[in-house]
């Protein structure tokens, strides 16, 4: 059974989930994104006879996104080059929408991270094929934000 968590830190917001835990080598997904922890120590067996009540986790509402997230279908990649997120962070402003033009250095996303307004700009020239993110989105790193062909 896999434990989920909750947490926020530095202002962003992160869904945790603990799948398995093998010796020191937990198994963990982090808003969705697989990792593998390495613990400095095991964790040892609960005993049997203990027993703890734990309350199921409540989801995770963004005012600014729960009501687009939940009407508006999963979101396609265009085909062309990817814009990714260079670091985690909330997506403050989008630039840009599917067939604008841009040149290669053009801003096409603001991505606000620890406190810092960061222009995410493009590495290629040509029309936005698709938008994967919203505003007000929190973003792990390397996650596609935008497609330009």
């Amino acid at each position: 059974m896999a434990n989920k968590y909750q947490y926020k830190v530095q202002g962003v917001d992160y869904d945790v989930e603990i799948e398995e835990v093998e010796g020191n080598i937990a198994k963990v997904s982090v808003n969705g994104i697989p990792f593998e922890v390495e613990l400095k120590q095991p964790i040892k067996a609960v005993p049997k006879h203990v027993h703890a009540h734990v309350e199921p986790p409540k989801p995770v509402q963004h005012a600014a996104t729960a009501p687009v997230a939940a009407a508006k279908p999963a979101q396609q990649a265009g085909s062309g080059q990817k814009v990714l997120a260079p670091l985690p962070g909330t997506i403050t402003e989008i630039r840009v929408k599917v067939g604008d033009t841009v040149k290669e250095g053009d801003t096409v996303v603001v991505l606000e991270a620890m406190k810092m307004q960061n222009n995410i700009q493009s590495d290629w020239a040509g029309t936005v094929t698709s938008v994967l993110v919203n505003q007000g989105e929190t973003v792990m790193e390397g996650a596609t934000l935008v497609t330009i062909g």
